[in-house]
């Protein structure tokens, strides 16, 4: 992909992955604000290309109860004040084909969910916008199908798309990252690795997902080390306490240390 077809995305030398980062949902102005400051902090400093991360409402929920936003308008105003902020461009996920042009006029990238990514009415829409198309692998998807999903936005007039591996269903309750499957999406689109989504352990008997936020750095380390093109991770200042996604986000606390090992193992990789 090129990069330099996002608007606001700081280009660097470095020849480093990008990021897609932020908290799972968009909780207030507060909590995003504080949450892109810290990122826009480390990643300047270690040249990492930088894309802010907020769902403006979570569609996929387990229970009725659950949280799903605070507003379609407000949390995407909020995503957009972020990227004028910091200059930095934005990415949220749509569910519905009437989301594709409301979340348009405020955000650079375009999500389209691993559950969805095979409604063609989502993606066409989604690839009309003109704006960026970053296409989750279905968690019952093998990368060689995802080619068809590339091919619904290229065919729709729109050249800018990523996919997004977030591991495949192990069982009931668990999820596995094929490393293989990394060269060969890459022969479709440029690839990302979702970090913490590819940590979940859904259906849990609660009705909440669980997680292995331990595995964070392993999965992380593995995926720089493939080749990936960027990576994708949620973080928050209190995964704990966190509305949304909780069980597998990063603390931001250990965000910095983490990238900043990933960021050394990209540029030994780079000299093989």
């Amino acid at each position: 992909m090129n990069l330099e077809l996002i608007p606001k995305i700081k280009h660097t030398q470095s020849n480093n992955f990008f990021l897609l980062a932020g908290p799972c949902a968009i909780e207030g102005e507060d909590m995003a604000m504080l949450i892109a400051e810290k990122i826009v902090a480390i990643t300047n400093r270690l040249e990492i290309p930088f894309i802010f991360k907020g769902s403006f409402k979570k569609a996929n929920r387990s229970r009725i109860d659950s949280f799903t936003g605070i507003g379609d308008v407000k949390a995407l105003e909020i995503l957009k004040k972020v990227s004028d902020k910091f200059d930095v461009p934005t990415v949220t996920d749509i569910h519905e084909v009437s989301d594709a042009a409301m979340a348009a006029k405020y955000v650079d990238v375009l999500q389209i969910p691993a559950f969805l990514v095979r409604q063609t009415d989502l993606v066409v829409a989604a690839a009309k916008t003109g704006k960026v198309v970053n296409l989750k692998k279905g968690q019952f998807m093998s990368p060689e199908s995802m080619q068809h999903a590339v091919k619904k936005v290229q065919d729709s007039g729109n050249n800018q798309v990523t996919i997004t591996d977030r591991g495949t269903m192990f069982g009931y309750q668990d999820m596995i990252v094929d490393y293989r499957g990394i060269p060969t999406m890459q022969q479709f689109a440029p690839t990302i690795l979702d970090i913490t989504h590819s940590l979940q352990q859904p259906n849990q008997s609660s009705g909440v997902t669980g997680g292995r936020p331990d595995m964070i750095g392993t999965l992380a380390r593995a995926g720089v080390a493939v080749g990936v093109d960027g990576l994708f991770l949620e973080t928050h200042f209190d995964p704990a306490n966190a509305k949304s996604d909780g069980a597998n986000m990063l603390d931001i606390h250990f965000l910095e240390k983490l990238l900043t090992d990933l960021v050394a193992i990209r540029k030994t990789v780079n000299t093989l």
